[in-house]
């Protein structure tokens, strides 16, 4: 029997690594294999990284040969595209980044680095991380892995299929309103958006800085567990940052979880959630009253705003951080022309894409003169309302779960002229992003052979209450463990 090891989880190669039947340089380079092989059918990688990978892997082998590491050292990781990697491009998916190297890393590639980690590539992703279907890359579209005529989620659609795929054993992406959790629910993975501050944002591409926050992919939440104890930690050059008891977030797995509260607020499976999405939460929720779980409905009322306050305040954000783009200091530059307000205009005209523009329009409206207050500082405080209504729901629940997103994946091209249909796609998780709080999506189960994500939503810093959460779910059902045949 041939043994698939590109299907192996962090925690199935780290052991067979430690018992040297297995070589960083082996999975390596069946990594690198598998993505010749297979990723022109789904197109998730950007940039393929196999020498800097096989470099890593070799240093890998050499740690664990010594009888040391950690659990990542070896493991074949992808990065979003919006992370920056010292030189190796970083293009966020854009004209106007297509030929920027990074002089340095971001936090969360020194950490992977100091574990041992190696980079295998880098992702496809919506331009500059504004979208839900990954068809606004600059560049091309990835397609979802179990249906290669659909969308994979986005804005991290590309970490999503290629984990999926079994391109690497994880990846990392970002989550803005959510995009890790909705591609990860759409390509039948794990998705992890930590509470804000956990994770350093440093060397992260802004696009919306109060809402972005970096989280892993795995393929099962106990290899979340591993990259989260790999990625958290306070850093001082991000001032978001929270200082946090070191933590190991994959030690709290296992054990009981009979008697845990769980909440499931009635507005997140309202109008607009499919039958099939609602018949899967419903039967995920009686495996959790099977495990000893107290069920309980309840109310986010002000949750039907979520998604309005989302679209001032991201756009708000974007509008400010993308005004960095000039065409003077990095990036694509206009220079047929001798004025310099025209080269700014052509600069941002032709190196940003359609949804881009889009949303810095927006954004630079709701910050105008006469209508900032009535927009951008409205915005903000019904994000306060909302925030205090996931702080009330905590008092009487460990968690809340939800349908990560209303429907299965959608066709490619069957939104994309219609935004606000698009926008609605991540009408289960935006609110999650707008009160800072974790959330992570795991498998479901599937509809029509198409996958469906499960929502655990955490008060702030409760990483461990929802893994553990998760990792019950999947000791007692299978569907982490299908696989899309390509």
């Amino acid at each position: 029997m041939t043994i698939d090891v590109c299907a192996f989880t962090i925690a199935e190669a780290g052991r067979l690594f430690r018992a040297k039947e297995l070589s960083s340089i082996e999975l390596t380079r069946a990594y690198l294999d598998r993505i010749e092989a297979v990723d022109s059918k789904i197109q998730a990688l950007m940039t393929v990284t196999g020498g800097v990978a096989l470099n890593q892997a070799k240093k890998a082998d050499a740690i664990l040969a010594r009888g040391e590491g950690h659990p990542l050292t070896g493991i074949p990781i992808i990065l979003k595209d919006v992370l920056c990697t010292k030189g190796i491009r970083t293009t966020c998916s854009s004209k106007m980044l297509q030929n920027f190297i990074p002089p340095y890393d971001a936090a969360v590639v020194e950490r992977l680095h100091a574990c041992g980690a190696v980079i295998i590539g880098k992702s496809n992703m919506d331009e500059f991380a504004m979208g839900s279907s990954t068809e606004n890359s600059a560049y091309f579209t990835t397609r979802n892995p179990w249906d290669t005529s659909r969308v994979p989620g986005g804005s991290s659609g590309g970490s999503a299929a290629a984990v999926a795929a079994g391109l690497a054993t994880a990846a990392l992406g970002s989550d803005t309103g959510g995009s890790i959790r909705q591609p990860a629910a759409f390509c039948s993975v794990v998705g992890l958006k930590p509470t804000y501050g956990l994770v350093s944002r440093y060397g992260l591409i802004a696009f919306a800085s109060s809402l972005d926050q970096i989280g892993p992919f795995t393929k099962d939440v106990a290899d979340t567990a591993l990259m989260l104890n790999a990625i958290a930690g306070y850093d001082p050059r991000d001032s978001t940052s929270v200082p946090q008891p070191e933590t190991d977030y994959h030690g709290c797995l296992g054990g009981s979880v009979k008697g845990m509260r769980i909440g499931v607020p009635k507005e997140y499976l309202a109008q607009g959630v499919t039958p099939e999405v609602k018949a899967a939460v419903d039967a995920a929720l009686k495996v959790y009253e099977d495990l000893g779980c107290s069920i309980e409905e309840c109310s986010l009322p002000t949750t039907d705003a979520a998604l309005a306050v989302y679209y001032i305040i991201a756009p708000s954000e974007a509008s400010a951080n993308l005004a960095r783009y000039d065409g003077v200091k990095y990036g694509f530059s206009y220079k047929e022309t001798d004025s310099m307000w025209q080269a700014m205009e052509k600069t941002r005209a032709m190196g940003f894409g359609p949804e881009v523009k889009r949303r810095i329009m927006l954004g630079t409206y709701a910050l105008s003169a006469g209508y900032y207050d009535a927009w951008y500082v409205k915005a903000q405080k019904v994000r306060t309302v909302i925030r205090r209504e996931f702080d009330a729901a905590f008092e009487r629940y460990d968690a809340l779960i939800t349908p990560t997103a209303p429907t299965v994946p959608f066709k490619i091209g069957e939104k994309a002229a219609d935004p606000f249909s698009m926008y609605l796609s991540d009408i289960c998780t935006i609110p999650v992003n707008i009160a800072g709080l974790p959330g992570i999506s795991i498998q479901g189960g599937f509809h029509n052979n198409l996958p469906i994500g499960l929502q655990i939503i955490g008060k702030p810093f409760a990483e461990k209450t929802i893994l553990k959460l998760g990792h019950a779910f999947q000791q007692v059902t299978d569907w982490h463990l299908r696989q899309p045949q390509l």
